[in-house]
């Protein structure tokens, strides 16, 4: 007993020809195989869901009146005469290219995957405002503060330090740095020790109107630091000198904290 079975040339036509039944399921299965391809089917069956195309362009399988893709009764697309792999991977269906769904052996695979969204950046919150810093200073004549050569404060002296004791009070203190300088006359070593004292006398004082001890840094720059420069050389005589020397003759005091 012969049966017939369909073979196809190269150029797409059909012809009919008789074998025993004797042939092997394997060899069955190729020609059948060869018979789906002349046809115009596509090899792919990994999306057996619909695809439809945007009906933009040259669309390289055949659709129906919905621009679906039409395929066989074993879920292959229908590859029209003019289909090209060019054109599977451009024609638009949806997201990807109209190939992902018919022939994604050959569209790399790059072009069906779905870009992942770009990372969601944290909301920055706006920097918090640091507190203010505030530095006043303050430049006390040590006439005001003291007699000539002597390092007591005096009582008027006192009531200036009232007013930067309160300050600082009003402040997160940080620091109050107090230097004390004197004029030229006398020596290096004796103006050293002066300017120490006095302001050694300021930080007592402070200390009794409530700022920590820890708080108040102390230093004597001695004659070195004059602010009157050249101006009192001529200057005579010894009591017109110590008048003209007076501005060098000070305590700087410098206050850092925040409100």
């Amino acid at each position: 007993m012969l049966n017939q079975i369909i073979q196809h040339s190269s150029c797409g036509t059909v012809s009919l020809f008789t074998t025993e039944e004797t042939m092997t399921k394997h060899h069955k299965k190729l020609l059948a195989l060869a018979a789906i391809a002349s046809f115009g089917l596509s090899a792919s069956t990994a999306f057996a869901q619909d695809v439809i195309v945007d009906g933009t362009g040259d669309i390289p399988y055949a659709i129906d009146g919905r621009n679906n893709v039409t395929r066989s009764g074993a879920g292959l697309c229908w590859r029209t005469g003019y289909w090209t792999a060019g054109a599977a991977e451009t024609a638009p269906a949806g997201e990807f290219p109209v190939g992902c769904g018919c022939d994604e052996d050959i569209v790399p695979r790059e072009k069906c995957e779905a870009t992942p969204p770009p990372p969601v950046e944290p909301p920055v919150s706006p920097p918090v405002p640091g507190p203010d810093v505030e530095t006043p200073k303050v430049q006390l004549n040590a006439d005001l503060l003291f007699d000539f050569n002597e390092a007591t404060l005096k009582p008027e002296g006192r009531a200036a330090l009232d007013g930067v004791a309160a300050q600082a009070k009003e402040l997160q203190l940080e620091v109050v740095i107090v230097t004390g300088h004197t004029d030229r006359i006398g020596g290096d070593a004796y103006n050293q020790r002066l300017s120490e004292r006095r302001a050694a006398s300021v930080k007592s004082y402070f200390v009794g109107q409530g700022i920590d001890a820890s708080r108040i840094y102390t230093e004597g720059k001695g004659r070195t630091q004059p602010v009157t420069g050249t101006s009192c050389n001529n200057v005579t005589p010894r009591s017109a000198l110590i008048s003209c020397l007076q501005p060098d003759r000070r305590v700087d005091i410098e206050i850092i904290g925040t409100r």
